[in-house]
């Protein structure tokens, strides 16, 4: 009888002694003469069970229905390669692997009529790794077999002929590497291996495997899982704070039942104290505990005890900065790496899921991973370590800012930087979209290390790094960032003593007050930084605190008094030799004339500014000055120069993701077509939609005109023509997804 088929039909055994130590193993007969044969007769056992070991799936376990279908589709696409499908689910500890691993393998047993079978690997576990080989044995016996080699690969031998024939799930939980699985895959086609995971175990790719990584709960998931802990009446009388509750517990299942835990101990402690307990960061991880079970802890804890030394101290110090994500060149200078080993050690948490994948070249930590890798830093990290990292970190962002404003604006990149530790591969970017975009996708990280700097006393970092995002700030137009980092700017440069410092945040501060409507503070700003200009003798200063200072009583309505300011500002500037200055300035008298119906004057002025602009060069002012000349002309009667003009700068505003710019383009499109009898309502709604658009995302005041704009258009008449030979940029997609 084949040893896999032995499962049930085991003969008993005796031991008998005879005499010393001497001892006969099965069955025996003590006789003093036998004549004749001996027949044993044994009753045969009940056969074993087909093995069904699959862990339970836990009552809370919800949605998960794409993640199913994922691994449906995984296993279809591995079926007929000759070898039993092997699907890996990776993901950090405590998001419910083995959770949706059973649930899946669970809901396909009927496939697999020879059992279900499990074991834990201990991939995490403080007392070591198991060994293949005791998997495996347990295994061989869950399938009958009574006598399992000791050899390791007599025993390999062994399960893949035992598994050759059978339909059998096997669930591989919690495995630490590709070499402790390899030995434990199937011998048939029949069967399924689903292996889980915190690593990714890319290794198991030659063999055919299938890979997923398994993400944080959707958020009304995490809600429904809240509401099975605690009861839906809670949830329905609290939803914000329910949201709250399991945004805080980063989606993760496990911190969310552990909430959950909490608050149903609790009956009468509304769901918003738990939202304020997990709020307070340097608590959250004590907080996700029931009766001294850290399970959250635990499971970070176990991840992290296995990783290198180098891995787990680049861990840590990533856990102390004040920011979302992470590049690799920012690893690098956290930790005074190569990149290149930055990107080894950074795939080394990668592949244990302490860190995933934001975008390419981008990381991030799940919020409860980030507060443990910040604790294991707080009490693995002497002080000065952490200083210095902290350090780096500043002046990476510094050196990284800084590039992407010289190539934004060059001409404005002109303050000092000083840095304590300079990165070792300076960064750079391939055009203005890339930097521009590296600025808008950062700017709660920038703010975030305007902040530390600022508190830590690095004054130079903070208000040096508020200037680099000049051009986040300009083009962008962010109002409260702007503001508050002028704000920090401004304070950091008068404790570090340095007025030209100050005078920069005071006069680029002011520019984002004037731009909120904030006139009497931008006023209040550019009057000390024009009297400290004057007293340092500092002409571009002076001319820049005289532009502000016309531009706001311009915007204030008081065109009498702004006309001063510039014209002196002109002079100014003229005088200093600096023609860029002097341009900017002449574009604010340009809309001052044209507002008071001198449009030769207008014309004039943005001519003249434009042309200079142009010779510097300065591609995105002379845009400005392009749009403001186009909208002139076009209220001259000269529609179609006016017209290609605007188009010209709208494509500039595009290429360099000036979105501000873009919808003030848009509208000023939008009034030219109104007065264009060649262009007409139609063309005027479509350019005002798409600037309302883009308004709508950043500023409300901005949107409120467009939207009075198109009420006096009135409603649109489909069918009636609208003058589609007119002259002009051609009326664009509507909506915002045009733009």
């Amino acid at each position: 009888m084949p040893l896999w088929e032995t499962r049930g039909a085991e003969m008993e055994s005796h031991t008998n002694a005879i005499g010393g130590s001497a001892r006969v193993y099965g069955h025996s007969v003590q006789a003093g003469q036998v004549q004749g044969g001996i027949h044993f007769h044994a009753e045969k056992k009940p056969p074993l069970p087909v093995p069904r070991q699959l862990p339970r799936v836990p009552a809370h376990f919800v949605g998960r229905e794409r993640d199913l279908a994922v691994l449906d589709g995984l296993e279809a696409g591995r079926a007929g390669s000759g070898t039993a499908p092997l699907v890996v689910v990776s993901g950090p500890g405590g998001v419910g692997k083995t959770a949706l691993a059973s649930c899946w393998l669970r809901s396909r047993s009927e496939e697999f009529p020879d059992g279900q079978l499990y074991t834990d690997l201990l991939g995490h576990s403080a007392g070591g790794q198991a060994l293949w080989t005791e998997a495996m044995g347990q295994f061989l016996r869950a399938l009958g077999v009574t006598q399992v080699p000791s050899e390791p690969a007599e025993r390999v031998a062994l399960w893949r002929s035992v598994t050759a024939p059978l339909r059998l799930a096997v669930l591989l939980d919690n495995a630490f590497s590709a070499a402790q699985v390899r030995p434990l895959l199937l011998g048939g086609q029949g069967s399924l291996v689903a292996v889980t995971s915190r690593y990714r175990l890319t290794g198991l790719g030659p063999d055919g495997a299938g890979f997923h990584q398994l993400g944080p709960l959707a958020v009304e998931d995490a809600v429904a899982l809240l509401s099975r802990g605690i009861g839906p009446e809670r949830v329905r009388r609290e939803p914000a704070e329910a949201r709250r509750v399991v945004a805080l517990c980063a989606g993760l299942p496990l911190a969310v039942c552990l909430a959950a835990a909490r608050l149903a101990s609790r009956p009468r402690q509304p769901v918003r104290a738990m939202a304020r307990a997990l709020e307070r960061e340097a608590e959250r991880l004590s907080t996700l505990a029931v009766e001294g079970d850290s399970a959250v802890r635990a499971a970070l804890d176990e991840s992290y005890a296995v990783l290198g030394p180098d891995t787990a101290r680049l861990y840590r110090l990533l856990g102390l900065l004040p920011v979302r994500v992470f590049e690799t060149g920012l690893a690098a200078a956290v930790g005074a790496l190569a990149f290149a080993e930055a990107e080894r050690l950074i795939d080394a948490l990668v592949e244990g899921s302490l860190v995933e994948d934001a975008e390419a070249g981008v990381f991030r930590f799940h919020d409860l991973v980030r507060l443990h890798a910040a604790e294991r830093c707080e009490a693995e990290e002497p002080g000065p370590r952490r200083d210095e990292a902290l350090r780096r970190a500043a002046d990476w962002y510094l050196a990284t800012a800084t590039a992407a404003q010289r190539l934004l604006t060059p001409a404005q990149a002109t303050m000092e930087r000083t840095y304590r530790y300079p990165p070792q591969e300076p960064p750079a970017f391939e055009d203005e979209s890339a930097a521009l975009g590296w600025l808008d996708a950062r700017r709660a990280d920038l703010l975030g290390v305007v902040r530390m700097a600022a508190d830590r006393g690095w004054d130079d970092s903070a208000w040096m790094l508020v200037d680099a995002l000049w051009p986040l700030f300009q083009r962008l137009r962010y109002y409260e960032l702007w503001i508050e980092a002028h704000r920090l700017g401004l304070s950091a440069a008068r404790r570090a003593g340095r007025r030209a410092g100050a005078r920069r945040m005071l006069t680029s501060g002011a520019i984002g007050l004037s731009a909120a409507g904030r006139l009497d503070d931008a006023i209040a700003w550019y009057q000390e930084a024009l009297r400290d200009a004057r007293e340092s003798n500092h002409a571009r200063d002076e001319g820049q605190s005289l532009l502000g200072l016309g531009a706001c009583h311009r915007e204030a309505g008081r065109p009498a008094e702004a006309v001063p300011y510039l014209r002196r500002a002109v002079a100014v500037w003229e005088g200093a030799g600096y023609p860029r200055g002097a341009a900017l300035a002449r574009i604010v008298l340009g809309e001052l004339a044209e507002l008071g119906g001198e449009i030769r004057t207008a014309l004039g002025h943005y001519r003249a500014a434009r042309d200079a602009l142009a010779e510097l060069p300065e591609p995105y002012e002379t845009a400005r000055a392009q749009a403001f000349l186009g909208r002139a002309l076009a209220a001259a009667g000269q529609a179609e120069e006016g017209l290609a003009l605007l188009g010209q700068a709208l494509t500039v505003f595009e290429e360099t993701g000036a979105t501000h710019w873009q919808a003030r383009t848009l509208e000023m499109l939008g009034e030219s077509a109104e007065r264009s009898p060649g262009a007409g309502r139609r063309t005027a709604r479509g350019h005002y939609e798409r600037s309302l658009a883009l308004f709508t995302s950043y500023s409300a005041d901005d949107a409120e005109r467009v939207r009075e704009r198109l009420a006096r258009l009135g409603p649109d008449t489909p069918g009636v023509p609208d003058s589609p030979d007119g002259p002009g940029v051609p009326d664009g997609p509507r909506g915002p997804e045009a733009d």
